[in-house]
């Protein structure tokens, strides 16, 4: 860490190494309302290994209402820091598969915040936190994730939108996903998600400037790790990780693509928006 970063970071310096415990079983109703909601048949029943991306149905704290900042939010504060910027969103991360976790079976997640640093870019100051989360069931430690969230100022009214990358072309693989809103209540339902973002058009629209309803990102990489499963069946994904790079938006439709990695047996994958855009990239490892 540089000088000058360490001096950015100074009023949350004291957050790094914060690291707080959550226990919950990984229960079976939930995970069978997962696969309803992606429209998957049969579901993961009880003794079955959870699906990659799955957790993420688990161990969301669920606050009081009056706890609840005016994004859906829970407020600025607790286990995360409050940086003192109005916007947060979920980068990506990086995932291990150690071992099945078990629908059904009690479990643990262990968080811990790894890193916090600030940055000044075209959009103004943003501060970026890394978090790790372990999970284990029965003392075998199953997930092991870093996850990485920036906070940022809200864009002026007539600032300039960024243009997206374009996606790859030549993948070997393709499918096309149709987010409805349905689809996307339903998530923030399972995960404890009130960001409104993802269900309120008007305040998406009129507060935080975006043209509809914006797709969770980490419902894009649930769908993603899904879609490596079918491109290489009967194969146990080792590693993954995923790197969000532009919003993708309800009624919208976007496809799912993928090519095999060099070197290793993985896949590259992608998610292209309507426009050709580059929304997400992504890459797996499987288990040889």
């Amino acid at each position: 860490m540089t000088m000058q970063t360490a001096l950015q970071d100074a009023d949350h310096s004291d957050a790094v190494g914060r690291r707080e415990t959550r226990a919950e079983p990984i229960l079976t109703d939930r995970a069978a309302a997962l696969a309803a909601t992606l429209d998957l048949d049969p579901a993961p029943g009880t003794g079955a290994a959870l699906p990659p991306g799955w957790h993420w149905l688990f161990f969301n704290p669920f606050v009081r209402r009056s706890e609840i900042g005016p994004d859906g939010h829970p407020k600025r504060g607790g286990f995360l820091p409050d940086v003192g910027l109005p916007r947060r969103m979920w980068a990506g991360g990086r995932l291990r598969y150690h071992a099945p976790l078990p629908v059904g079976a009690a479990a643990e997640k262990e968080s811990e915040i790894l890193d916090v640093v600030s940055k000044s870019g075209r959009a103004g100051r943003l501060v970026f936190v890394t978090v790790r989360h372990r999970i284990s069931s029965g003392g075998v430690l199953c997930v092991e994730e870093e996850q990485d969230i920036v906070y940022r100022e809200a864009p002026a009214p007539d600032a300039p939108k960024p243009k997206p990358a374009p996606a790859p072309d030549g993948a070997v693989w393709s499918e096309e996903v149709m987010p409805d809103p349905v689809l996307l209540f339903r998530y923030s339902a399972l995960t404890s998600n009130g960001h409104r973002i993802h269900y309120d058009r008007p305040y998406a629209m009129q507060e935080e400037g975006y043209p509809g309803l914006v797709v969770h990102g980490p419902l894009i990489a649930t769908l993603l790790q899904n879609f490596a499963a079918t491109c290489r069946p009967g194969q146990r994904l080792a590693q993954f990780s995923f790197r969000g790079m532009a919003p993708l938006f309800a009624d919208r439709a976007f496809r799912l693509e993928a090519v095999p990695a060099e070197g290793v047996s993985g896949l590259e994958l992608w998610a292209r928006g309507p426009e050709g855009e580059l929304a997400m990239k992504a890459s797996a490892i499987f288990e040889v």
